[in-house]
């Protein structure tokens, strides 16, 4: 079996949706599934205004096609709202083709913090949009209960869950000795990890007054405002791999200061690690962390912080055992395929009542 997955995101960039779509991916062919990737590597590309490590796409309605005609795929998933996700979701509704999508991105928060603009322009408008492009999917697909809700009662239609995973392979408790004696680093370290950019929430983190190293990994495009503004806070810049597996093992607390995340994979990779979770009780985290032990989550993001050292670090490791990207593929490969076949199947009843009640209208015109 073949699924084409369209997404705007893409290597070289580093984000939750590259790594969901990469990790699914990879254990979907354990399942035998093949999962095409068409993405921006496949373009010509031009920056993103205020993001240029995100390369949006240039590309037309027949190179779209080509590449459908090419892929012979069983199934369609766009992953993305950008330029790809339009052109794909374009070209699959002039053929008739059914497909599926995903949300990832609350694109009316992120806006809402960026543009002085009346609320109906950076919200209404926008959830309107996104409302518009998901309306044609058989099936949307939603990281969490609390945006699945939120999105059927903004409207959405055909809203299903698609949880999360992680490499617990990869980001483990053991390494923290390692760890512990390559970050130089004042106890207690506080870690946050992912794209330093205005919605990420993250001064309030950095103004916290919290005892030894507030540490930041990753990169964007309020790096450099950030760092000039709290130069007692470590900026060490994006990380991935067996380094950023050596970092998270190294922290004692993990922060996640974001409010709009639909998710947040690094809540899993921490606590993988053996960190314990401080946040603010928003969507993402009360979804992920729920009562577990394995976090707090306040209004008053120091107390979080500050508790969360007390926490039992195996207990952490315990959580995030339980969530792994094999069962993160196997959903969506379920919610993918029972979409397409589903919409077809809808389809095809449609046909056989339009081609009895044109039967009936020539019957009755004969009989006249």
């Amino acid at each position: 079996m073949k699924i084409l997955v369209a997404t705007d995101a893409w290597q070289p960039q580093v984000n939750g949706v590259v790594r969901t779509l990469g990790h699914m991916a990879y254990e979907a062919r354990a399942l035998g599934v093949d999962i095409d990737i068409l993405s921006p590597l496949e373009f010509h590309t031009l920056p993103m205004p205020g993001y240029p490590e995100i390369r949006l796409a240039l590309t037309g309605p027949g190179d779209i096609e080509r590449r459908l005609d090419r892929a012979r795929a069983d199934a369609v998933h766009i992953a993305t709202e950008g330029p790809i996700g339009h052109a794909v979701r374009r070209v699959c509704r002039k053929r008739g083709m059914p497909f599926t999508t995903s949300f990832h991105t609350r694109f009316p928060d992120y806006l809402a913090g960026r543009l002085p603009l009346p609320e109906r322009w950076t919200t209404d408008l926008t959830w309107a949009w996104l409302r518009r492009f998901h309306a044609p999917s058989a099936a949307v697909l939603a990281a969490t209960p609390t945006l699945r809700q939120e999105l059927i009662e903004r409207g959405f239609n055909n809203v299903k869950l698609w949880s999360r995973g992680v490499d617990a392979h990869l980001y483990r408790p053991d390494r923290r000795q390692k760890s512990q004696n390559a970050l130089d680093l004042p106890r207690s370290i506080f870690l946050t990890v992912g794209r330093v950019a205005v919605e990420k929430n993250l001064e309030a983190f950095l103004k916290l007054d919290l005892p030894g190293t507030r540490l930041v990994v990753g990169d964007g495009p309020a790096r450099e405002h950030l760092a000039a503004a709290y130069p007692d806070a470590v900026f060490a810049g994006a990380k991935q791999g067996e380094e950023l597996a050596d970092i998270y093992a190294s922290a004692d607390v993990f922060v996640f200061p974001s409010r709009t995340d639909t998710f947040g994979l690094v809540l899993l990779e921490a606590l993988a690690s053996g960190v314990p979770v401080a946040a603010f009780p928003a969507a993402a985290p009360r979804d992920v962390i729920g009562d577990a032990p394995v976090g707090r989550l306040n209004e008053d993001l120091r107390l979080a912080c500050l508790e969360a050292l007390e926490l039992d670090r195996a207990a952490c490791r315990a959580f995030a055992e339980g969530l792994t990207w094999e069962a993160c593929a196997r959903t969506f490969i379920q919610h993918v395929t029972e979409g397409a076949r589903a919409w077809r199947e809808k389809k095809s009843r449609a046909e056989r009542l339009k081609t009895l009640f044109l039967s009936a209208r020539q019957n009755r015109q004969a009989a006249l």
